[in-house]
């Protein structure tokens, strides 16, 4: 016959392995997310230095292990409230080709994105000259609404100082079936190793030459590696819009996370100016 005393501490054994067995899953998806964070982003940050993947700014689908974080880094205490609008109706397109798009663009024109968000509306001069492949993926992808009502499925607030857009899926990991090459990377306006606020540039898989559909636009000066594709610069309205979202934070409170605003692409459209 099982005492008193026998029961409750087999109780307590049960309660135990329950909270080692919780305690198990969320350091695996704390792993999982950390790779992520070195894929995505690329430079690890050692101390007060720059943090991320071969680049912070990786497609997730093939991350490297990193659970590095700036020692100043604060998690956030509680959850901002959400300052951006409804999402517009409609939903997002499953599509994919299977190559690069025809260069259709005239590459000595000036060509503009419009990102109207549910947060505002981000203005991005694109440099068609300098990253041709880039601006013509875009204005073609645009064109078949592939960037319509997606979410901008990543914020990083730590160490770099990015929001990413431009998979349908909103995982991470998705894109439109083709690569471009890569594009810019000595441009003028990436110095010191810095990617300067209002930046737009291409994520990729830390891999030379694997940019797809994703991107990612720069709020704040951020330190980072020259491989990935600067293509475009967001003008003054569109970089409030960005400081807003950054200022609702992420949802892990570590520094990088799906964004506590609700950021969805209404619409993007690319003109020729």
């Amino acid at each position: 016959m099982v005492t008193q005393e026998q029961r409750r501490r087999q109780l307590a054994r049960e309660k135990f392995l329950r909270q080692q067995q919780r305690r198990t899953s969320a350091r695996r998806k704390s792993r999982m997310r950390n790779s992520v964070i070195a894929s995505v982003l690329g430079v690890i940050v050692i101390g007060s230095v720059a943090l991320y993947t071969t680049g912070v700014l990786k497609n997730d689908d093939k991350a490297n292990a990193s659970s590095e974080t700036t020692p100043s880094a604060t998690p956030s205490a509680s959850k901002a409230p959400d300052p951006c609008e409804k999402a517009a109706a409609g939903k997002v397109q499953k599509l994919s080709w299977k190559k690069e798009p025809a260069m259709t663009i005239d590459t000595s024109a000036g060509y503009t994105l419009k990102l109207a968000t549910t947060c505002g509306d981000i203005g991005i001069a694109l440099k068609t000259s300098a990253a041709p492949h880039t601006v013509n993926s875009f204005n073609f992808l645009a064109s078949k609404g592939y960037f319509d009502h997606t979410k901008c499925h990543r914020l990083t607030t730590n160490g770099i100082y990015v929001l990413q857009c431009g998979d349908p899926t909103g995982t991470g990991s998705g894109g439109p079936g083709y690569t471009i090459p890569d594009e810019n990377l000595k441009d003028k306006s990436l110095k010191g190793g810095v990617y300067p606020a209002g930046t737009v540039a291409m994520a990729n898989t830390g891999q030379k030459h694997t940019g797809g559909s994703q991107f990612f636009l720069v709020y704040q000066d951020s330190q980072l590696p020259a491989s990935y594709t600067p293509f475009g610069t967001v003008d003054a309205a569109g970089l409030k819009v960005l400081k807003k979202i950054a200022a609702a934070g992420e949802s892990t409170g570590q520094g990088d996370g799906a964004p506590n605003a609700t950021v969805v692409i209404n619409k993007a459209t690319v003109a020729k100016s």
